[in-house]
């Protein structure tokens, strides 16, 4: 049997609002994967003065409802400070959209946890970090498991691609189940560090390879 979509998820699967790219994006972030079915890419651009996200972009890979609910996120985002956009919910946008249908409701759910990435990543980014937790071992893992391999869509720690992390005195070390001629090493070693580099009490970053 056919998803029973509402009007509103169709207007905008068919016509969805603000796709594309922002070149000079403040942050850029990817969730999701094409191996697990739907993926968003979100981009921000923020006004350092007033804190508010003045335009917002995104690439969608996935189903009627990943587009939609993409689409009608970044309508509830622009225009919003950094701090409004952290309250904005997947239910905020199922809403929005007059209803998802239950299977469907993963597809809000990765749209807000996009634009959640994409505000802390603003945060860090910035320094306006306000609650100055301690890095920890599982704040790195689940960074890391926003880390996508692109040669199979899984991020890095589902896929076992981590062999260890350790943290210690501002220092991250990872080492990868990878091999220097990995295809694809350039990559993840450019989005660990972008998930990683910003965080307030980490001053190194050492990827090393033992596949």
């Amino acid at each position: 049997m056919p998803v029973p979509y509402t009007k509103l998820v169709i207007e905008h699967f068919k016509n969805p609002h603000n796709v594309g790219e922002i070149e000079d994006a403040d942050v850029k972030v990817t969730e999701g994967s094409p191996a697990c079915g739907d993926m968003i890419t979100l981009y921000l651009k923020v006004d350092p003065q007033t804190q508010r996200i003045v335009d917002v972009k995104f690439k969608s890979y996935g189903c009627a409802s990943n587009i939609a609910t993409a689409s009608i996120i970044t309508d509830l985002v622009k225009g919003k400070t950094i701090e409004e956009a952290k309250k904005i919910t997947w239910k905020d946008a199922a809403e929005a959209l007059g209803g998802l249908p239950p299977v469907k409701v993963h597809c809000s759910v990765l749209a807000a946890d996009a634009l959640h990435s994409a505000v802390d990543l603003y945060l860090e980014k910035n320094g306006l970090v306000t609650e100055k937790e301690p890095t920890t071992l599982e704040k790195v893992y689940e960074k890391l498991s926003h880390v996508t391999n692109p040669e199979t869509g899984i991020d890095i720690v589902k896929s076992r691609l981590i062999k260890s992390v350790n943290v210690g005195n501002g220092i991250i070390t990872i080492k990868l189940n990878l091999a220097s001629d990995f295809q694809f090493i350039d990559n993840i070693r450019e989005e660990i560090q972008e998930r990683l580099q910003y965080l307030w009490d980490i001053k190194e970053i050492n990827i090393l390879l033992e596949g």
